[in-house]
Parts: C-alpha cells; structure tokens; sequence
C-alpha cells in the first residue's frame, strides 16, 4: 500500500523535533483518567498489572481497545492518558497492559521485557479475546509496544485475525537504528532518563537474583552502561534469550515481519523523529496490502501536538479512531 497523505500539521508555536517530543510528554495539559487496575498471572508464575479505564461500558460487546506502552511508560504516560480518555469517553473499553516491572511494583521473576516480546503479546491479546468473545478487538503499540505488536502480527499471519485491525505508532521498527540514534547527541537526554530507571531496576534485580551476574564484574558494567547498546549487551539480551545487542536488535526487529501481516495495521510515524531515524521508516515495498504507511513530516517522537496555544495532543487518539471506525462504520 503507497504511504498515505498525512492529516498531521506541527504547530507554527511548537517547531522542531525536540520540542514536539518534549513539550507534549512533559508540559501540556492532560486529560483525567482513572483506572480500575486488575492483576493478570503469567503461565510462568508471574504477574502484569492491566489498568482499565473508567467508565467501563456494562455490555460485553463493547469495542475494546488493548494499548501497549513504550519503553519504561505505564498507564499514565501522556499518549496512554489521551487515548484513554478519548475512547472511554465513545463507550470503548480501554486497556493499558504493563509489561513486567512496569506498574510499579516489581515482576516475580529474573526476567523483564524487551522489544521483541510477541510471545507475551499473544498471550495477552488471546486473554482479552477469550474474556470478551462478543467485542470487536482493536490493539495499539507505542514505540518499544508497537514493536512488539507489529512483529506479532506478523508472526502470526493470518491467525492474528481476532484482532479486527492493529497500529504502531512512533515504533523502532528497526532496532539498531532506533539504538544508534538514541546513542549520539542531543539524543542522549533520552538515553539518561531510560538508563535511569532499567540500571535500577536491573540493579534490585541483582539483589534479588544474585545467579544473573555472569562475573564479578557484572555489576559494575551494568552501572557504567553509558547508552542502551551497552545495557541491552549486559542485561536485555543475555537474560531473554539473545547472544548480544546485535542478536537482539536484529531478531526482535518488527520490520522485517511487515509483509506478512495479514490484519488492517496502521505504521504511524513522524520523519523527524529523534528516537527513529527517517532512512529506516519502512517503505511501500516492505509491507504487506494490510498495512498503511503514514509518515508526516513533524510530530516527534509520540509528541504529535496540534491546535492554537496550548495546543491538544489527542491527534493519536483521534487517528486511531478514524483507522479503526473507517472498517466498522457502525462503532461508537
């Protein structure tokens, strides 16, 4: 499918991609959620936390939309809160589901999570489905999530269709340039303030399971990791599975999985995205007729501020629901 013309205008108030990264994630007015918080256990003896958004319609036949954050995000992330709001205010039932350590209490086991996680994902996602069998089902990644979410459905091709339609928004759908980025300049702003909370976390983890040190030095190394390739390398990679960085920026890629998803999917991304470089968006020839292509010229990293001063940052909640309701006219 050819790469579709953008509704996205930056405002004149908010130029540049920093600033339309920063400005709605720290600084712009949010709206109210409240959420009802349930505790899912895992087939492995350990739990995720998924905060429903309240109201919660009464019929189980309610569209539902399941939301996957981004890395280190949870149900009160800026782009979590609006999406929320927006779809509960439609009579959707909204779900953020956190990934391990992300709720803020710590998971049970050694393990966390990473970008590549489809194996979670699909568990999730078939709960939902089995829970409501009567409800549309629509799911929405952000960034690391929409990684995630993209190399699912494609994955499982056509046996995600219990899955009505799907979207990636501000996703690394190629890793090791998303790393790269993230590892030089201005850039590393971001970089401190993810490093600070996974070196903590990794760090308690430690503490808890003394055996996930591979030498005396591993502690250490893990706080001296100066950028994501370097704490991937110590913890990410070892501990789910992967050899190193290399290995699990490449396996747990989404973009190599475009052309063989099968559901309608929605890859939204602003070419000036700091944590994205626009040389490795994907392209028309590297997905499937399933997926559109949208690529605006600004909007940042989840930033996609729009409107007069103090401007709005329901742009994503809004296009969602058009991608969504533009296959089923009938939903609220």
């Amino acid at each position: 499918m050819p790469l579709v013309t953008s509704s996205y205008v930056a405002p004149l108030w908010l130029p540049g991609a920093h600033l339309q990264t920063i400005v709605p994630a720290r600084f712009m007015r949010l709206p109210v959620v409240q959420y009802r918080r349930e505790r899912w256990d895992t087939h492995d003896s350990d739990f995720i936390d998924v905060d429903f958004a309240l109201p919660e319609p009464m019929a189980n036949d309610a569209p539902l939309l399941v939301l996957f954050h981004g890395l280190e995000g949870d149900s009160q992330s800026h782009y979590a809160v609006s999406t929320m709001r927006w779809f509960a205010d439609r009579g959707w039932r909204g779900l953020v589901v956190h990934f391990r350590g992300c709720s803020g209490e710590a998971n049970r086991l050694p393990r966390a999570y990473h970008s590549g996680d489809s194996e979670e994902g699909d568990w999730i996602l078939r709960a939902v489905r089995l829970r409501w069998p009567e409800a549309p089902l629509y799911a929405v990644g952000i960034s690391l999530g929409g990684n995630m979410l993209a190399k699912w459905a494609g994955e499982r091709g056509q046996d995600a269709s219990f899955v009505t339609a799907a979207a990636s928004i501000g996703s690394p759908l190629d890793l090791a340039a998303g790393g790269a980025a993230l590892g030089r300049g201005f850039n590393m702003i971001y970089t401190r303030m993810f490093l600070a909370t996974l070196k903590s976390k990794a760090l308690a983890k430690l503490q808890q399971f003394p055996d996930i040190a591979r030498d005396g030095e591993y502690s250490r190394r893990l706080r001296a990791s100066r950028n994501l390739y370097e704490f991937d390398n110590e913890y990410t990679a070892p501990l789910h599975g992967f050899r190193n960085t290399e290995d699990y920026w490449d396996r747990a890629s989404g973009k190599r999985w475009l052309q063989a998803v099968r559901i309608p999917y929605l890859l939204l991304n602003a070419r000036n995205d700091p944590f994205v470089p626009a040389a490795s968006l994907p392209q028309p020839p590297d997905v499937s007729r399933a997926v559109e292509l949208e690529q605006p010229a600004h909007g940042g990293h989840i930033g996609f501020a729009h409107g007069p001063w103090p401007g709005r940052i329901d742009f994503i909640a809004e296009r969602l629901h058009r991608f969504f309701t533009q296959r089923e006219p009938s939903l609220p």
